[in-house]
């Protein structure tokens, strides 16, 4: 295996097709798959050295903000996909998406993402489905738009577990750590349904054949792509409608309580107010009724208490407590 080290761990891979396995080879020939991961300057430079690539389409997937895209020149094409990347922040989780870069020159392929993924992992774990791929690039690539569709499918559902499981903690109690996963993951499906799209229209123009020769067998493997990327769109869509309507309806039925306590301390505080204006109304030096009596204090004190619970009485069957 040519490879180069990165902090004691491996960015670059050189794979090629040996009858009906996959090996690890040193020289680049014609069918070779390179894999880049998070490749240093110097790395990209050795690349280019041996590959006549052009710099900018190794430069291109690095840049998280890339869209997806296709370009060709001097022969050589550079395809651009985006795919899902999880990233874990203690008990929150969110979803959002990287630039995997795939380029084709002189019948070698070359993968640059700027981290390792899922995806190319499986490619790798599973070496005997690799066979026949390196053969042709198309397959090849196609494969990947596979993989990549159906690693979306597999992250939407998760987001849908997590929406229901919060969904369920916010039944309990309507904390603002709730609130937070579940707007995570909203930012998330946003993410999800504009990659999706984008990666469905680079597929589109891929069907044309005029950036590389397609097969017929090759343009049925497209055809599972598109319809997997079609099927995880329509699902990123539905959540996101669900996910947004029932933010809405969480913060409508917060503002509906704070709307119930505000009401309830408002009602108390009129109670409380009227013993204390009795009492204020008796505690001044002018002639008062039953100023001598020597019940007036019991007099007083029951005044207060008919007086407030009359309140009470009213505000009940005015719903208000």
């Amino acid at each position: 295996m040519a490879s180069f080290l990165n902090g004691g761990a491996f960015v670059l891979q050189i794979l090629k097709q040996n009858g009906r396995v996959i090996e690890q080879c040193e020289d680049l020939d014609e069918g070779c798959w390179i894999n880049l991961v998070a490749p240093t300057e110097e790395e990209l430079k050795e690349v280019q050295n041996r590959l006549p690539v052009l710099p900018e389409f190794l430069s291109y997937p690095l840049d998280e903000e890339e869209t997806s895209r296709i370009e060709r020149e001097e022969d050589q094409v550079l395809i651009i996909i985006k795919i899902p990347d999880p990233r874990h922040e203690g008990d929150f989780v969110r979803y959002e998406t990287i630039p995997l870069g795939i380029i084709l020159i002189e019948g070698i392929i070359i993968t640059v993402c700027l981290k390792e993924t899922v995806l190319l992992d499986d490619l790798f774990s599973g070496r005997s489905a690799l066979s026949g791929l390196l053969c042709d690039p198309a397959r090849f690539i196609f494969h990947i738009f596979l993989k990549a569709a159906a690693l979306f499918l597999r992250h939407l559902r998760m987001i849908d577990r997590l929406t229901s499981e919060y969904e369920k903690e916010l039944h309990r109690s309507l904390r603002n750590q709730e609130l937070v996963k579940l707007l995570n993951l909203e930012k998330s499906l946003v993410y999800f349904n504009t990659s999706l799209r984008a990666n469905d229209l680079v597929m589109a123009r891929l069907q044309s054949g005029r950036y590389i020769p397609i097969t017929e067998e090759n343009e049925d493997i497209l055809e599972d792509a598109l319809i997997e990327n079609q099927q995880a769109i329509e699902m990123a869509k539905i959540y996101s409608d669900i996910l947004s309507g029932m933010m809405d309806a969480y913060a409508s039925v917060i503002s509906n309580n704070l709307n119930i306590v505000m009401k309830f301390l408002t009602s108390v505080t009129i109670i409380l107010s009227l013993p204390t204006l009795v009492a204020s109304v008796y505690g001044m030096n002018v002639a008062l009724p039953f100023q001598d009596s020597p019940h007036a204090f019991a007099i007083i004190m029951g005044f207060s208490l008919v007086l407030s619970g009359l309140v009470v009485f009213i505000f009940i069957r005015k719903k208000m407590l």
